[in-house]
């Protein structure tokens, strides 16, 4: 059955009314919330308007994998050591008005995490994780969902969809899940019924030919293209951060006299030390092979191995990129580079 929110103050009112309804049903609610000039996915506090006209610099992969974590403890003492318990936080959480992109990105992610290992830590929170996704009203020129296979109001990943209506001055929501059913119960006091008729999403051109793209990943490895579309690359890994479909991360050691610490970090292949090797030998040593290890991962090695695409289209990385750079913007380079080839 679809629900309505009511029309009145729905940004600043309804949704943060649906928010203290799910916090008092024992939800963590995160959501879109504005810290000074930008809106980032963080824990809402109550009485803490939620934004639903900006993408959030941050994804929800945040919440899933984070961006350092103990996975494994033990205590030293003299010549032996104890193995110690690593309690895994998996906090019941409702990721509310969260993109259809961040919720398309959880296939991805899952795949990695239930590889050839069933990664625990991953996997508690993943299932104590509900995806509330908004539905998109607007796109910008970075948006290009349509183009790996997404849209803007797409329900991939989402356990219940939140679909605008009436102009924007309501929503529709939609359950998928019973994840989602579980959250309209507690929201129920907030939902009313409702057959109001979702607007119709915007339109996202299509950037690039995805196959011309991935077809050309595959045959030319060795391409001088890699170090042009490199050349502006700092190196910073902001778009790695951003992505909600990165994952890669490392594994470190901490100690005190008493104890030690394994924790996982994110990281990044572009990232200088990434691939060094101890012996001091770097097998990518410059930025165009850390962007061509980033392009190829997305469109061409990842496929291979999980059946999908790794990018979902959010465009964060040309949104935060200090170059300005952008994965679509190869992607289109690498397209009129296939078409200009067929000529």
């Amino acid at each position: 059955m679809e629900r309505l929110l009511d029309r009145d103050n729905l940004d600043k009112g309804k949704l943060t009314d649906l928010a203290e309804a799910l916090a008092a049903g024992g939800y963590r609610v995160v959501a879109p919330v504005r810290e000074g000039d930008l809106v980032r996915l963080a824990v809402w506090a109550p009485g803490t308007p939620i934004e639903t006209a900006a993408l959030p610099v941050n994804s929800a992969k945040d919440f899933l994998l984070p961006r350092s974590e103990v996975i494994a403890r033990y205590r030293l003492a003299g010549d032996d050591f104890e193995p110690l318990e690593v309690p895994i936080e998996a906090v019941k959480t409702v990721l509310l008005a969260v993109r259809p992109c961040d919720a398309a990105a959880v296939a991805a992610l899952d795949a990695v995490f239930h590889w050839d290992y069933d990664d625990a830590f991953y996997n508690a929170r993943r299932q104590a994780t509900t995806f509330v996704t908004l539905a998109c009203a607007a796109a910008d020129d970075e948006c290009f969902c349509t183009t790996v296979g997404g849209r803007p109001d797409s329900t991939a990943g989402a356990d219940a969809v939140l679909r605008p209506a009436g102009g924007g001055a309501a929503l529709v929501f939609e359950p998928l899940t019973d994840k989602g059913r579980a959250v309209a119960e507690a929201g129920a006091s907030v939902l009313a019924d409702g057959e109001a008729e979702a607007d119709p999403p915007p339109s996202v051109p299509v950037r690039f030919d995805l196959e011309a793209v991935q077809a050309w990943c595959r045959e030319n490895f060795e391409s001088d293209l890699w170090a042009e579309v490199s050349r502006a690359c700092l190196g910073c890994g902001a778009c790695a951060y951003a992505c909600p479909t990165c994952h890669c991360f490392d594994i470190q050691d901490e100690s005190t006299p008493s104890e030690c610490f394994r924790l996982r970090n994110w990281d990044a292949c572009g990232f200088g030390l990434f691939t060094l090797h101890a012996s001091g030998h770097n097998p990518r040593a410059n930025q165009a092979a850390r962007w061509r290890q980033r392009v190829l991962h997305k469109f061409s090695y990842f496929p291979e191995r999980f059946g999908m695409i790794a990018c979902t289209g959010c465009g964060r990385c040309g949104r935060l990129c200090g170059a300005g750079m952008a994965i679509s913007e190869v992607g289109q380079i690498i397209d009129q580079a296939c078409k200009a080839a067929a000529k």
